[in-house]
């Protein structure tokens, strides 16, 4: 085991970047000052500033969190960023192996990266780089929040959001849009959006009576001598992916005829630069950019990428800013005669250990946090190896889940949703009551237990295959494949629908699934209201307190083909 000395030692001869964003994070470690200052040095430019910050999922103290091994990308998107990873990341944005950096945004020697960089996040720290940029820039800057921010934690869950709606008036956001905010009901959406003293925009929600907007579709502020009309893009399909029966009033989808028609108003108001803060996904943004003209800036959100550089789809910059706290993107614009003349960006990573905390918002988190904190802190057991949700297909976080629906429900077949918060353990690590709520709280968490067909299974494979794989990205509408346990498959994923799957195993037995014989299937997340069965966390934690000792192997059940 080599110190922390030795380990940033190392890494200096790795990092050898000039002048580009890319690596200088290399830099700073190998010369040991990866220091607050030194991240949040920056050469300000021009007259307006955007700071943006998406899917927090309610983490509010530091925490592990590994980016993806596997992030495929299909049709135009094959091959180009975000659906890179690990070294191919690293080599395309000239990342030096090992640096700080490449713990940050890569997954390979993710554990002993951990240890030597510590944890990331905690907004304490963000609000301490947004008051920063605050100080700084002062009446030119825009704080946007891309959503995904008011659900997923065990206090945001019991307080329905209210936690993170206080936490987060502290760092005085100038606008927000959303996703599984909707999750918390269309009533909690609407009393916790009409008390927050700035916008909650969504131009793509309507009633579905009258086709009235839900919520305003933009705002228009004045930075820097601009005027910027930011507009907001809730995710599309949330009737799909998510319970329909919480939002019953309200349609969604792209709207894109709609949003060119924001962005003319926009610009015909006067509007000198066009943001549109959305919660799309990278892909489908960079579909957005391609046929709706106009848009200066896109805040992307949803898929979790954490993108170095902007990406350029003609006049349009793509900013990915990454989940869970890690990150905090700030984009420096010169802005002329209603053009972008110039820019300067750069991914801030909040190492918890680097930067002091806001001590006002740190105290407002422990005030928060602390009727709930003895069952947060309840230690159920340890982790024998990482544990990590995040990629296309099981992650070893998954396998502990489905591992517990199995054992615990008495299933041949263990079902849990694609999600992508969870936030991650270190081996030896202890796994507490807090660990497993972070990957599993949500309002609709009941663990079913019923018969099922193999022909249905098959069905309910291929249909989100598709929502991941379909070469189209106005037609991806879920989040990572359904993960499985008991059950291996091959997913091909350059097939059309309804040919992706193939090789269905019971691995209990060895045998291939029969489409017509019935299987005991357990599984949670189901969107059909009224589901039965016990919440999840309580099946997970079940399943981790007998064994005492948890170690998943991975996804070696799946096979992908057709890369």
């Amino acid at each position: 085991m080599i110190s922390r000395r030795e380990f940033l030692t190392a890494a200096a001869a790795a990092s050898l970047l000039g002048g580009s964003s890319a690596g200088w994070l290399g830099r700073l470690a190998a010369q040991q000052r990866l220091t607050q200052d030194d991240l949040l040095r920056f050469e300000p430019l021009g007259n307006v500033t955007i700071v943006h910050l998406t899917d927090i999922h309610a983490q509010t103290v530091p925490l592990y969190f590994r980016e993806p091994s596997i992030n495929i990308g299909v049709g135009d998107a094959k091959g180009k960023v975000p659906h890179l990873t690990g070294a191919d990341f690293r080599k395309h944005f000239r990342i030096a192996d090992k640096s700080a950096e490449a713990y940050a945004l890569t997954h390979d020697d993710f554990a002993q990266l951990a240890r030597s960089y510590g944890r990331m996040g905690g907004l304490d720290r963000i609000a301490t780089v947004v008051k920063a940029i605050r100080a700084e820039r002062g009446a030119n800057m825009l704080l946007l929040d891309g959503g995904d921010t008011w659900t997923n934690s065990w206090t945001s869950l019991q307080t329905k959001g209210q936690d993170m709606v206080d936490i987060m008036a502290l760092l005085k956001p100038d606008a927000m849009t959303g996703h599984w905010e909707f999750t918390l009901g269309d009533t909690r959406v609407k009393e916790l959006s009409d008390k927050l003293g700035f916008p909650f925009l969504a131009q793509n929600i309507r009633d579905t009576e009258f086709e009235d907007r839900v919520f305003p579709a933009q705002k228009m502020f004045e930075r820097g001598g601009i005027k910027v009309a930011v507009i907001g893009q809730a995710f599309p399909f949330t009737p799909i992916a998510n319970p329909r029966w919480m939002v019953p009033k309200w349609t969604f989808g792209i709207r894109e005829v709609e949003l060119q028609k924001e962005v003319d108003d926009a610009r015909a108001a006067g509007a000198g630069l066009v943001v549109l803060l959305s919660h799309n996904g990278f892909d489908v943004d960079v579909k957005v950019a391609q046929v709706v003209k106009g848009i200066d800036v896109i805040l992307s959100g949803h898929t979790h990428d954490a993108v170095p550089e902007p990406t350029r789809i003609g006049k349009t910059l793509i900013i990915a800013t990454g989940s869970n706290g890690k990150f905090v993107s700030r984009l420096d614009l010169d802005v002329q005669a209603g053009e972008i003349k110039g820019f300067r960006y750069r991914l801030i990573p909040v190492f918890s250990d680097a930067i002091t905390g806001d001590a006002e918002t740190a105290a407002l988190i422990e005030k928060t946090r602390a009727p709930y904190q003895a069952q947060l802190s309840k230690v159920l057991g340890k982790t024998e190896t990482l544990l990590y949700r995040r990629g296309n297909f099981n992650g070893t976080l998954d396998d502990v889940i489905c591992d517990g629906i199995l054992e615990q429900r008495d299933a041949e077949i263990a079902l849990s949703p694609g999600i992508r918060w969870g936030t991650s353990l270190l081996p030896g690590q202890d796994i507490t009551f807090e660990d497993i709520a972070n990957g599993t709280a949500m309002t609709y968490p009941n663990c079913y237990r019923m018969k099922m067909n193999g022909g249905r299974l098959k069905e309910i494979l291929e249909d989100v295959a598709d929502n991941i794989f379909n070469p189209d990205p106005f037609y991806q509408q879920g989040g990572d494949m359904v993960r499985t346990g008991g059950l291996g498959f091959t997913c091909d994923v350059s097939k059309p629908i309804g040919q992706r799957i193939s090789d269905m195993t019971l691995l209990r037995t060895g045998q291939k699934l029969d489409a017509s014989r019935d299987y005991v299937v357990a599984g949670w997340a189901s969107i059909n209201q009224g589901t039965e069965g016990p919440p999840i966390w309580d099946v997970v934690a079940k399943h981790i307190e007998g064994k005492k000792v948890v170690a998943p192997s991975g996804a070696s059940a799946v096979k992908i083909t057709g890369l």
